[in-house]
């Protein structure tokens, strides 16, 4: 053989073996801990969601799966931050409708939800429920309105960031009924009920999680709740269609993302261990303690759900009018 063909042999076998311990690699993971990137504060739904499924993952996976919060500019930065990490299964964001709500909340975005990621699972959805501080003389939504009317723009409502799905429920609110509610965002939902108990702001359109214990606790008064039915926790708060409005309907979601690139096999077997994690009767129950619809669904349902969820809520963003930039 000469020393060419020797060679473009040698060339040939190298290459075949990069392969087989790239695939080998693929075919191996995970080799090392998973990270899930929060982009909201600590102790939200989306934490708590985060940490409950992620739990199971780690005992499905046999690595462990960590929770890195990282807020700021309404999950944006958590969303940048893992569009650009390697794109190998380990590094893993945490969305939720808010980013769908990003794409064209801003105008300018260093990220695309459909574009830059592979959407893993749905692992959840929740009812948004309209909480008011005891101290607000309301006890239905309809009082509220009248209430709400009657104050003008001196009424507050409370949100985890400017363009959840909490805020836009709140402007769609003031667009119903008339009423003229300002709106306060917060870094996260945990920090916007600790106001919201303080009296600092009057009202909340929160996703149920956040605020169930404090519901439960008296802390906290709800008046309606988004769905088709009254939750089990809460049997005696009605929907906002029982309440005369049945246009409030939004719901959170909440679902894990890898970047785009990430390749398939890494994706499948991400997806499929989530999708496992969420079906474990243990996470069903917490869950449903924490008023969270269930889903665990596949890459394959959950890439397309996605890509009409941002058309849908650019829809209400767009007829609300709300913007950050």
């Amino acid at each position: 053989m000469n020393k060419l063909l020797r060679a473009s042999a040698l060339a040939a076998l190298g290459a075949c073996a990069l392969v087989q311990a790239h695939a080998q690699g693929q075919a191996d993971f995970p080799t090392r801990p998973i990270r899930i990137v929060v982009p909201f504060a600590a102790g939200g739904a989306t934490d708590v969601i985060a940490r409950v499924v992620g739990q199971k993952m780690s005992d499905q996976l046999g690595q462990p799966v960590v929770v890195d919060n990282k807020a700021g500019a309404n999950g944006n930065i958590g969303a940048v931050a893992v569009a650009r990490a390697a794109p190998d299964g380990y590094t893993i964001l945490m969305a939720t409708s808010s980013h769908a709500i990003n794409q064209t909340l801003y105008r300018k975005l260093d990220y695309s939800l459909t574009k830059d990621f592979a959407a893993l699972s749905n692992l959840a959805s929740v009812p948004l429920v309209l909480v008011v501080n005891p101290g607000v003389p309301a006890r239905s939504a309809a009082e509220f309105a009248a209430y709400a009317k009657g104050q003008g723009d001196r009424l507050n409502f409370a949100s985890g960031g400017t363009g959840t799905a909490a805020h836009l429920a709140g402007e769609q609110f003031n667009t119903l009924v008339g009423t003229r509610m300002l709106h306060v965002p917060y870094k996260g939902g945990a920090l916007a009920q600790t106001d919201l108990i303080g009296g600092q702001v009057q009202a909340m359109f929160a996703n149920l999680p956040e605020v169930l214990s404090q519901v439960q606790a008296g802390k906290l008064r709800p008046l309606a709740l988004t769905g088709k039915a009254r939750r089990a926790n809460l049997p005696e708060v009605p929907t906002f269609a029982e309440a005369g409005y049945p246009q409030m309907d939004a719901r959170s979601w909440f679902g894990l993302f890898a970047p785009a690139g990430t390749p398939a096999p890494v994706v499948a077997r991400l997806s499929a261990s989530i999708a496992q994690a969420v079906a474990d009767p243990a996470v069903q129950a917490r869950l449903k303690e924490l008023g969270a619809d269930a889903i665990g669904d596949t890459h394959e349902a959950f890439q397309p759900f996605v890509v009409q969820e941002v058309k849908r809520w650019g829809a209400l963003v767009e007829r609300s009018g709300a913007t950050v930039d």
